[in-house]
């Protein structure tokens, strides 16, 4: 291999990427001043002492549903926590109940976001996104509406995407299910 000449330092222009890089460092400057929180925002209070962080919203230009919020504006300054998909899983790595038995998959995935919530001391009040993912979305989207119920506040529904899929990662398993949750400063 031949070896490339040192070039000599030049003057250089800045690019869009420097200039993009500058306005990033500018506005995280400018949010980590401001605080990130409003006044407004932080008189929002939740029940039960959950964070004043979060904002659960549906525009009047959105349709009416009462299983999930079309938005969830998080105000800093918080933590943010991405949790894996979750299946039906149990500890010894076992798709629980019966072959198809989706009430006792979403259950135990529900069962699995709690404890990764419980491990970030968070809960289901600080989820903000829910992504779903079905084997047959049509034969089972009602009875997930049902079991969110059991989990989130139904005046504060997180929001939420369900999608169907040819194929989960185990030929068992027919739901999973991705969270985002916002949690306050540690």
């Amino acid at each position: 291999m031949s070896e490339q000449p040192a070039l000599a330092p030049q003057a250089i222009a800045p690019t869009n990427d420097d200039l993009s890089r500058r306005h990033l460092v500018t506005g995280a400057a400018v949010a980590a001043a401001l605080g990130g929180a409003t006044a407004e925002a932080l008189a929002q209070g939740e029940p039960g002492g959950a964070s004043r962080s979060l904002r659960f919203l549906n525009p009047p230009t959105s349709f009416k549903n009462p299983g999930f919020n079309h938005a969830v504006e998080a105000i800093g300054p918080g933590r943010i926590v991405f949790i894996a998909g979750q299946q039906g899983r149990d500890v010894d790595n076992k798709i629980v109940g019966a072959p198809g038995d989706f009430r006792a998959q979403a259950e135990q995935a529900f069962l699995n976001i709690k404890g990764a919530l419980d491990a970030t001391g968070g809960g289901f009040e600080h989820v903000v996104k829910l992504c779903h993912y079905f084997i047959d979305l049509q034969a089972h989207f009602r009875m997930m509406r049902d079991i969110r119920l059991k989990y989130f506040d139904p005046a504060r529904m997180p929001a939420s995407t369900m999608i169907q899929v040819g194929a989960l990662t185990d030929e068992k398993a027919i739901y999973e299910v991705d969270v985002v949750a916002v949690l306050p400063p540690a």
